[in-house]
């Protein structure tokens, strides 16, 4: 889709915002994320405060995961297929009642690691519904706009996360961490749940032979996810080599880790803000593929492992691709997905990208031991491989019509 055509309707962040139903939207979807970006470290500190030896702490974490992306791709077909409202109310209850078992039992060991499952499996799918949604709520040249302030925010949420975990286990404790995931979860799909544009949002009828495969039957689509798995990878590759990096210079590198993720979460955050801000001439398959070549670009500098200086000029550089790649991915989802099966796509997506994150940590984390250096070239080769996959299949990412998935229910709802 190209935004160069837009005549009528503003363009920009500000427009955007003044939408009907855009901010509420926007701001449940981040206040019902927020657990997501929390989960990982409260679950080790309220384990670990409760005398939980490290192995279990292991286990539960990798329950959460592991469920959270089963869970999501069930959960997009469930709202695919029934709506929205009932799918992130009940589940959100229901993951409420995982974290209710981590805070009611921390030291016992089946209530931590069931409590992490229950909770992962039933994670509300507010990334997959919000973009499911947009087609509807702004009109169609306000649509990367709107993907990009979607992709912007995550560099928020992520960093919010880990502080609001901080901030309530100093203040109170980490079982009160727990309790206010499972609150603001809640919390935040109601807000959405009851939104207009939730409420009259239905998929239409599931394309002809879309099966069980759903929207995996589209081979553009499964080129796409596993070239943003490649993003990830590199992502989850990333971490380890900036903390194994700070590990190796402590004196000389203010907030260790810490300032470099935060570096590169930045760069994203205005890497994003950017792709929005711009009209776009070329299609989103074009865009996409570009971006993650480009993104693999602005890794390539990290296999210098220059003083810490210059290395935190890299970390920044090295995180201007990755919001503005996701952008444009969201906006291709839509255009491969096979009728009927938008939110399981952007589901597929988020799961996609979070297996690549973890393997890219593991196999990076395996590395770290030995050789600083392989830590670099595994975190490139993660989105270098996507971004080449992309581009060879460039072909297959272009969608064999323009139709949308989500076409609004009610015209009024764009205006």
């Amino acid at each position: 889709m190209s935004s160069a055509t837009a005549r009528e309707t503003p363009v920009g962040y500000l427009a955007l915002l003044r939408a009907p139903h855009v901010t509420r939207l926007l701001l449940g979807t981040l206040l019902g994320r927020l657990p997501a970006g929390m989960t990982a470290l409260v679950i080790a500190l309220a384990l670990r405060d409760a005398g939980a030896p490290y192995s279990r702490i292991g286990l539960a974490t990798a329950a959460y995961a592991i469920s959270a992306a089963i869970g999501g791709p069930v959960l997009g077909r469930i709202v695919d297929r029934t709506g929205q409202p009932r799918v992130l109310i009940c589940a959100a209850v229901v993951a409420g009642f995982g974290y209710a078992l981590l805070a009611l039992a921390p030291g016992n060991a089946g209530a931590a690691i069931g409590g992490a499952a229950i909770a992962g499996l039933a994670m509300p799918p507010l990334e997959p519904c919000l973009r499911a949604l947009w087609p509807d709520v702004v009109a169609e040249e306000q649509l990367d706009t709107a993907y990009a302030f979607d992709s912007a925010s995550q560099q928020i949420l992520y960093v919010a996360g880990p502080l609001a975990v901080a901030a309530l286990a100093a203040a109170a404790s980490p079982i009160a961490a727990l309790w206010t995931a499972a609150g603001l979860g809640l919390a935040g799909a109601l807000v959405v749940a009851t939104a207009g544009p939730a409420r009259r949002w239905q998929a239409p009828p599931r394309e002809h032979g879309a099966g069980l495969l759903g929207p995996l039957r589209s081979p553009g689509l499964v080129l796409l996810l596993i070239g943003l798995a490649g993003a990830g990878w590199t992502v989850g590759a990333q971490n380890v080599l900036f903390i194994a990096y700070a590990e190796r210079h402590p004196h000389q590198l203010p907030g260790g880790a810490g300032l470099l993720l935060a570096l590169a979460a930045l760069a994203g955050l205005l890497g994003a803000l950017g792709y929005g801000a711009v009209r776009w001439r070329s299609t989103t398959a074009t865009r996409t593929w570009a971006i993650a070549l480009a993104m693999a670009v602005c890794y390539l500098p990290l296999l210098l492992l220059p003083s810490p200086g210059p290395m935190t000029v890299l970390a920044f550089v090295s995180g201007l691709g990755l919001a503005p790649l996701l952008a444009a991915a969201f906006v291709l989802v839509a255009e491969l997905a096979p009728t009927g099966t938008v939110t399981e796509a952007f589901a597929w997506l988020v799961t996609l990208f979070a297996t690549g994150n973890a393997l890219g940590y593991a196999v990076s984390g395996a590395l770290a031991g030995n050789s600083l250096t392989s830590v670099a070239y595994c975190s490139v080769g993660g989105i270098a491989l996507g971004g080449l996959l992309l581009f060879a299949a460039r072909r297959r990412l272009q969608p064999v019509a323009t139709a949308r998935d989500a076409e609004p229910v009610a015209a009024s709802l764009a205006g």
